[in-house]
């Protein structure tokens, strides 16, 4: 049994799916945390509904900044604003705040690739080949999917040379969808599931 678990554990995806998994935990009780501690003062907040877009999306800017480190300590934020404000100004703020971010790892991606990807060629090839193959595609749908980290998407668009506004324009559509799912999703389970809610 033992043997089997190692081999298991040396499979990359079975560990991403475990560090997946470990991270929408911490998020959804620092979520739930976030929402506990704000219930005393709900309505007070309601007055400075501008200031949690901003916060939202400079948590969101900031989180996505970060090039090979994916950072999702703002999805509590950003759910637990979706819970008080409007969720789908709230999604677009942190969409605008994620693409904005994301174009660091663009930038990094124009300045070479081989800086970044010495150690994991593979990564690098794979990626380089879906976009290739399906340009903006390719990139709405990395920016959608909430497993792979999506530093790598902008690195390789960037060091193929795919237009900043093509790649930004992708990359907002994908992150958009993801955190609407996202906001709504949470809502959704604050009123069904009894020890969220």
């Amino acid at each position: 049994m033992q043997t089997y678990l190692k081999r298991l554990w040396r499979n990359r995806w079975v560990r991403l799916a475990v560090v997946f998994g470990v991270v929408v935990i911490i998020s959804l009780l620092l979520a739930w945390i976030f929402g506990r501690l704000l219930e005393p003062v709900k309505d007070s907040l309601r007055d400075y509904e501008w200031v949690a877009y901003i916060v939202v999306f400079g948590a969101a800017l900031a989180a996505n900044l970060t090039v090979v480190a994916p950072v999702y300590v703002f999805m509590p934020i950003m759910v637990t604003a979706a819970g008080i404000y409007n969720p789908a100004l709230i999604a677009l703020a942190a969409a605008l705040g994620g693409s904005i971010g994301e174009m660091g790892g663009y930038f990094a991606g124009t300045v070479g690739k081989k800086i970044v990807f010495n150690d994991y060629p593979e990564a690098y090839e794979k990626i380089a080949g879906w976009v290739d193959r399906y340009g903006a595609l390719a990139i709405m749908i990395l920016a959608f999917q909430p497993i792979l980290p999506f530093d790598v998407a902008g690195i390789v668009a960037g060091a193929t040379r795919m237009r900043a506004s093509k790649f930004w324009v992708a990359c907002f559509v994908g992150k958009f969808a993801k955190y609407l799912l996202v906001c709504y999703f949470y809502d959704w389970m604050e009123d069904h599931l009894p020890f969220i809610g």
